[in-house]
């Protein structure tokens, strides 16, 4: 009778916590430079990211569980972003993640989250190899997808405004990291394909703050627009040493142009450089101008130090809420069968999703998707009117 009673006690103690079980929260990783240079992309991202979580969680959570953070701050560094990825995902510290700003980080780090067969959502990097490296037919999975647009399209897009601006004697100025080096390849391909060949072709390293040699050359070369791969930072070096020298050519650019530690920094020198945009902190529709709102508010800012990764953030969390709904389970192969076919729409910052993702495509975002931004009194808005080869795609 005695072991009976504790077997039933036992039986209404595993059902009392079976609830307590069920509702586990759902461990999302969060990955990104939160100091350092690259800081207003990744904290950007995160505030993003934080803002989706909160909003999924007051309606519920997804299949009844809260979506936790685990933030990790990459610095980035390629080796720290690789030792954080092995503790997150060879370790199965979380279920799935979003996240990562710069290429080099990301090349290191995503081969932890395929092999742990760990859904990852890239929010903000854009080298165009990313999403490939474990891609069909050679790989029967991938685990890795991307928001941002692709180092190819946002050239693609700068290489429109080129043409259609009539340059023709191309000044590129790229950084040394992967970011400004696949940056650079993927332009000189792109001019290639339309018969230009850059007239001048320079380098510059993270942390440099000098640049008029490398654009006094340019300048010697006859070249008649600038063409740059960079971040916040180094990007106003070269506006301010192309103002230093009286060089009043044009500055075109990657989105990075966008970032508050360019624009800053550049103050005057900066006004007018010209980049493609996913995101513009203007409110031309609801979300958008909820999102903003509520983005300054939680955050007390009035204006976002990288608007794009903001933006990117949130619509990554809410796609991969989207498909652990679908999936019915925190199962990571599960996870990646979903995002290869999302059902439904879901409501983003950047646009509404509608089957973003495909098992031979994990770029969810398109030349439709990239508009033109220009600094305007120390902000990015719309470049008013777009060139009309861009119109017309």
């Amino acid at each position: 009778m005695k072991f009976a009673k504790l077997a039933l006690l036992a039986g209404i103690l595993a059902c009392a916590l079976a609830p307590a079980r069920a509702a586990e929260p759902i461990r999302i990783g969060v990955v990104g430079p939160f100091t350092g240079g690259s800081a207003p992309m990744g904290i950007s991202m995160l505030r993003g990211i934080e803002i989706a979580a909160d909003e999924i969680n007051e309606a519920g959570g997804v299949l009844g569980r809260k979506l936790v953070l685990v933030e990790r701050d990459d610095q980035a560094n390629n080796d720290r972003g690789a030792q954080i990825a092995e503790e997150l995902a060879a370790k199965h510290a979380v279920d799935a993640a979003v996240g990562f700003v710069n290429t080099g980080v990301a090349l290191a780090a995503i081969p932890y989250f395929e092999d742990a067969r760990i859904p990852l959502i890239l929010s903000v990097t854009t080298g165009s190899p990313l999403t490939q490296q474990f891609a069909q037919p050679e790989y029967a999975e991938n685990y890795i997808f991307r928001v941002s647009c692709s180092t190819a399209l946002e050239v693609q897009k700068i290489v429109e405004i080129v043409k259609a601006r009539g340059y023709r004697k191309i000044a590129i100025l790229a950084d040394t990291t992967s970011y400004g080096q696949v940056g650079r390849q993927d332009l000189i391909r792109t001019l290639a394909a339309d018969g230009i060949a850059p007239v001048s072709n320079e380098k510059f390293n993270i942390g440099d703050r000098d640049m008029t040699e490398q654009l006094a050359r340019a300048r010697e070369s006859g070249a008649d627009v600038v063409l740059t791969y960079g971040i916040g930072p180094e990007l106003a070096a070269i506006a301010n040493g192309r103002a230093k020298l009286g060089w009043a050519v044009p500055m075109i650019g990657s989105w990075t142009l966008s970032m508050s530690n360019f624009i800053d920094a550049a103050g005057p020198n900066g006004e007018g450089a010209i980049m493609p945009q996913t995101f513009i902190e203007q409110g031309d529709t609801p979300k958008r101008a909820t999102f903003i709102r509520k983005f300054h508010a939680a955050y007390k800012v009035v204006r976002m130090n990288s608007p794009p990764s903001a933006a990117q953030g949130y619509d990554s969390l809410y796609l991969l809420a989207a498909a652990i709904k679908q999936a019915g389970a925190v199962d990571g192969p599960k996870i990646r069968v979903a995002l290869d076919d999302l059902k439904g729409s879901i409501e983003g910052v950047v646009q509404v999703y509608d089957h973003p993702f495909s098992p031979a495509n994990h770029e969810a975002v398109s030349a439709a998707n990239v508009v033109y931004g220009i600094v305007k009194g120390g902000r990015v808005v719309k470049l008013v009117p777009e060139p009309q080869a861009a119109q017309a795609r």
